[in-house]
């Protein structure tokens, strides 16, 4: 197993969110071309867990989310914030929503 995110990406919608679990996890948001527009968690003052987080990400970025994919766990933070590392290793930049949290997000290497 490797550290990256790498689920198939499924379509951002109603159907697809009804029929996730209300469960913690992380999560990647993008466009139709693939590029990931947020990195982001369900946390524990998410209702509904990973359906209420990714209801709020429609509601944020619009018609321009259009795919995602996510992973199930319970140590969501430090799930995230690794996520977070591998973007920034990756493409050198954090996507736009979350380029608030680079002075917290430490260097990663990966191989």
């Amino acid at each position: 197993m490797g550290i990256r995110l790498d689920k198939p990406w499924r379509p951002l919608d109603e159907a697809a969110i009804a029929t996730l679990p209300a469960q913690l996890g992380v999560y990647h948001v993008a466009d139709s071309d693939g590029t990931v527009l947020s990195v982001g968690y369900a946390g524990a003052r998410e209702l509904f867990g990973m359906q209420s987080a990714l209801w709020r990400e429609i509601e944020r970025l619009g018609a321009a989310a259009t795919q995602f994919r996510c992973e199930f766990t319970s140590n969501y933070r430090s799930r995230w914030d690794e996520l977070l590392m591998l973007h920034l290793a990756d493409r050198g930049d954090l996507p736009e929503l979350q380029r608030d949290q680079a002075a917290r997000v430490g260097r990663l290497s990966p191989a």
